[in-house]
């Protein structure tokens, strides 16, 4: 197998490549194959990765026509503020949290704005792979061509998990890394078609997800109100729900418990603050909701893995 995982630019747009794996394809356009790959056959049974990285914060439109045989999986791995469209309908505008998923199928054009920076994955699943990884899953061969036609935005905590992984392990050996790109890439496209395949019964089981014109109401109010204490009630009557009903859907939208999402958002502001602020750490903590330095340096650490002061030492050094 071929797989790639490299931060691809689009022509003209201010971003910096930066190599993930030891692959040496790069992505020319937004969502769009490298040209080795360009003329790529449904037959082919590798997971094809690659990484749409964006730093500066001006608005920038992109386009893509759609693939002519494969599945174009996206997948935060940040929280991005963006416009998309699917197939020439306005999917959603607004925040997305790290660990949304969106799937498009072939030829299907989309486009997207991207307000903030951003940071994503993209999966390309030839249909040998989706039947491969159907029959896999249901120990049976399926009957035609598979389509993942659900274009709708959703988030998964495991296919986030999968996604970090795929950024962060790097052990210096170009085919074990090799390996284990495809091992998880696979594991990835296995995941979203047993979500394809298993929807209505789970659908059947569970209750509503908390809607999106809901969730932007939440996201709106927790950005604006970061800095103070936030309870449930407090988001709850920002989406216009009772506590009992709101930290339900809101589980189900996004995999979260609402204040494990208050802390990733507290977290990520921070982050923000430390590299483009001259605060010291105890006041980035005030500004972040956090009333003690000790309490804002575990959470920190709890997400990030590093201290503060040694996260915003790497951060400013790399610049």
């Amino acid at each position: 197998m071929n797989s790639s995982l490299l931060s691809h630019p689009e022509p003209g747009a201010d971003i910096a490549p930066k190599r993930i794996a030891s692959a040496t394809d790069s992505e020319d356009q937004w969502r769009r194959l490298h040209a080795n790959h360009a003329q790529s056959s449904p037959q082919r049974s590798n997971v094809l990765v690659s990484r749409w990285t964006r730093d500066i914060t001006a608005p920038l439109e992109v386009v893509n026509h759609g693939n002519e045989s494969d599945h174009c999986i996206g997948l935060a791995l940040k929280c991005a503020s963006l416009t998309f469209n699917h197939g020439g309908r306005r999917l959603m505008r607004g925040r997305v949290t790290a660990g949304t998923v969106q799937v498009t199928a072939p030829a299907v054009p989309v486009s997207a704005v991207f307000e903030s920076p951003v940071d994503v994955l993209h999966l390309f699943a030839s249909q040998q792979v989706l039947a491969e990884c159907y029959e896999d899953l249901f120990q049976r061969p399926h009957a035609d061509d598979i389509v993942l036609g659900d274009p709708k935005l959703v988030r998964d905590p495991a296919l986030d998990r999968l996604g970090q992984a795929l950024v962060v392990s790097r052990t210096g050996d170009a085919a074990l890394d090799k390996v284990f790109t495809e091992s998880v890439g696979l594991a990835i496209v296995s995941r979203i078609v047993a979500r394809q395949f298993t929807a209505s019964n789970t659908q059947n089981r569970e209750g509503a997800a908390l809607p999106q014109w809901r969730m932007n109401r939440v996201i709106e109010y927790v950005d604006a109100h970061l800095s103070e204490t936030i309870g449930l009630a407090d988001i709850a009557a920002s989406a216009g729900l009772t506590r009992m009903h709101f930290a339900a859907q809101f589980r189900r939208a996004t995999g979260l418990r609402p204040h494990e999402y208050l802390l990733r958002r507290r977290i990520e502001h921070a982050q923000h603050l430390l590299l483009n602020s001259k605060h010291n750490v105890f006041d980035v903590a005030l500004s972040c909701g956090f009333r003690s330095q000790p309490h804002f340096t575990t959470v920190f650490k709890r997400f990030v893995g590093e201290t503060p002061y040694c996260w915003r030492m790497k951060a400013n050094d790399a610049q």
